[in-house]
């Protein structure tokens, strides 16, 4: 398998997870999206989006970090990352979803961008905080108020939400979002990145981080 991906991606970053979860070994390959290669016309053939995370596996190209991670749970099913049950799978949902459709369009690169261009730099900052720091309450309201609780998001084990939460995470501290507020976001936060698969999937692990 071939991983397209960029280091400090938040994207990547679950898709990275999701990955070394499975178990499943992949070739990295870089793709600076600051500089523009997403843009490239070898790479839009594989995603029309221009965007990453992207793998190919065999003969199947598959862009979208959640669309990846269902692949994953599909053809390599062991360890879930979906609970059996649906009240629970639900949840498992409702949480990743908060983060991958409700902050993540935007806070990434694009829609910063076209923030910026309309109303400044300065701008650019409060938008991300007030976006993310409206997801992180929710998150942390309902992880404080159901029947689901344990060691990670749902249960004791790490799931689709886990490997949605802590990329986010790393965005806000990235972007100075106050996350003193949120003790069950940070215990899990902290929790997984104890983990070794998500160590592994930290930006700063990866062969294209530039180090500061």
């Amino acid at each position: 398998m071939k991983l397209y991906s960029y280091w400090r991606s938040s994207t990547s970053y679950r898709a990275r997870i999701a990955l070394n979860l499975k178990g499943v070994k992949y070739d990295y390959i870089p793709v600076n999206i600051l500089q523009g290669e997403q843009t490239n016309p070898e790479f839009l053939k594989l995603n029309p989006m221009g965007g990453v995370p992207t793998i190919v596996d065999g003969g199947h190209v598959i862009g979208q970090s959640l669309a990846i991670m269902d692949y994953l749970e599909q053809t390599r099913p062991n360890p879930a990352l979906l609970p059996a049950d649906p009240a629970a799978r639900a949840y498992v949902w409702q949480l990743a979803l908060i983060v991958a459709c409700d902050v993540h369009p935007l806070v990434n690169m694009p829609a910063v961008n076209y923030v910026s261009a309309l109303a400044g730099d300065s701008e650019k900052l409060p938008w991300i905080q007030y976006f993310t720091s409206a997801g992180l309450n929710a998150i942390e309201y309902l992880l404080a108020n159901n029947k689901f609780a344990g060691k990670y998001c749902c249960g004791d084990a790490p799931t689709l939400a886990d490997v949605c939460l802590v990329p986010q995470m790393y965005a806000a501290k990235r972007f100075e979002v106050d996350v003193t507020n949120y003790p069950n976001i940070n215990r899990i936060n902290d929790l997984c990145l104890q983990h070794p698969a998500f160590a592994a999937a930290h930006p700063d692990e990866q062969i294209d981080a530039v180090k500061s």
